[in-house]
């Protein structure tokens, strides 16, 4: 099924020019509908982080909580991979942009976001390499990457995704030691990650806690850029390919991860059954529970398969609300840079009112840093929605506000947010 799977998305890559309609109705309404649902139900996750509810767990309620948010990256990394495509269907010099673009990524995932994420300016001990980190990163390798034929970017794509998890049987070979490895750092940054722990500069620190690795994201991107090709292609051939393309990937998780085959270092029967001192879990959750960092197949698959096949169906719905999410989805780089201090801001007016003080713990080294929340701190579900929806109704305007100045200029300094 994976070679189908690649000829499905090879369908019709040819690098031929096409001719372009620069007007506004040039965009493609799903792409943004999409991008503006993950990003706000991205930022259900990070309302939890500064809750001190836990990243999933055995009751439905706290593992769906997270589980929905994992839809968010794969589709923000892929959608900007077909991004970078239709931007180089009206844009000379793509190469330039997407070097500038992702080393201005990777200074504001160290400096700005470093800051709001943990209001604190603790730099010589703590650095998180995240998701803007590893989008950044991936600008700056599909910098050479476009220069290639399309068919070829495709198909690195779909093998980075498809192979990568044949690292697992060598993982706990490759973590032994690693620290004393002079690459120890290549290893982590281009795909152990967190797991093997931070990488240290001198003894004094800073410490980069690598969150998203680079492998199997740029895997992700580049099946991103590839499938860009299949969004310019006639409706009714663009949807036919977006079903088949969704549901085989929907089918091969469900064989892959049901039969333990292949795809996902964690077996789920294993969880289930609460093997290795862990306390089982239900076998749905179990089921679902695959593998985020480094991303698995069967993770790319559970998450990417629903996102393509939804897109026939997305396009050209116009309701209110669709026309609000999809707001979101035009300016998705402003968004997220607001939303984060926005709700860490909201996340200390919670703690006056709740505990009387500003908790001291909201200014430790979050996401990935953080110590445990403090006894009484932690937030209920409901509290916990009720600020996230607090937070998109107040970055509405300032998103309509931004979408509304990109639409009538064309600065170049618009396209860095």
């Amino acid at each position: 099924m994976l070679p189908r799977l690649y000829t499905i998305m090879s369908a019709g890559l040819h690098p031929t020019p096409l001719a372009v309609d620069t007007t506004p109705k040039s965009r493609i309404g799903s792409v943004d509908l999409i991008r503006g649902a993950v990003m706000i139900l991205m930022a259900i996750d990070h309302v939890r982080v500064y809750s001190g509810v836990p990243a999933g767990g055995p009751t439905p309620g706290v593992f769906f909580t997270r589980w929905i948010t994992h839809f968010c990256a794969p589709a923000f990394v892929f959608l900007a991979g077909t991004s970078i495509f239709l931007h180089a269907r009206m844009h000379a010099g793509v190469s330039r942009y997407l070097l500038s673009r992702g080393i201005w990524l990777i200074f504001l995932e160290f400096t700005f976001l470093r800051v709001v994420w943990t209001f604190n300016f603790d730099f010589m001990h703590y650095e998180m390499a995240g998701v803007i980190w590893v989008i950044g990163c991936c600008m700056i390798l599909m910098a050479g990457l476009v220069k290639l034929p399309l068919p070829l970017v495709g198909s690195i794509g779909v093998v980075i995704i498809a192979a990568h998890n044949l690292m697992d049987s060598h993982m706990g070979k490759l973590l032994d030691g690693l620290d004393g490895n002079p690459l120890s750092a290549i290893w982590k940054i281009f795909y152990v990650g967190f797991f093997a722990g931070p990488i240290r500069f001198g003894p004094n620190g800073p410490n980069l806690i690598v969150l998203y690795s680079i492998i199997p994201w740029i895997g992700v991107m580049a099946a991103g850029y590839a499938f860009g090709k299949i969004l310019t292609l006639d409706p009714p051939q663009r949807n036919r390919l977006c079903l088949t393309i969704g549901l085989s990937a929907i089918a091969l998780f469900l064989v892959l991860r049901g039969f333990n085959l292949y795809g996902d270092p964690r077996p789920w029967h294993a969880a289930a059954q609460g093997r290795n001192g862990a306390p089982p879990m239900p076998a749905l959750l179990a089921f679902l529970n695959t593998t985020k960092y480094p991303a698995s197949l069967s993770f790319l698959l559970m998450t990417l398969g629903p996102i393509i096949a939804l897109i026939p169906a997305l396009e050209g719905l116009s309701g209110t609300v669709a026309r609000g999410i999809t707001v979101f989805g035009r300016v998705p780089f402003f968004f997220y840079m607001l939303h984060i201090p926005l709700i860490h801001a909201l996340a200390l007016v919670v703690s006056k009112v709740r505990l009387g003080v500003v908790s001291s713990w909201l200014f430790a080294n979050h996401p990935m840093g953080n110590p445990e929340p403090p006894e009484g701190y932690v937030w209920s579900l409901p509290l916990l929605y009720l600020i996230w929806g607090i937070a998109i109704v107040l970055l509405y305007p300032a998103c309509r506000w931004f979408a509304a100045l990109k639409a009538r200029k064309s600065d170049w300094w618009l396209q860095y947010l």
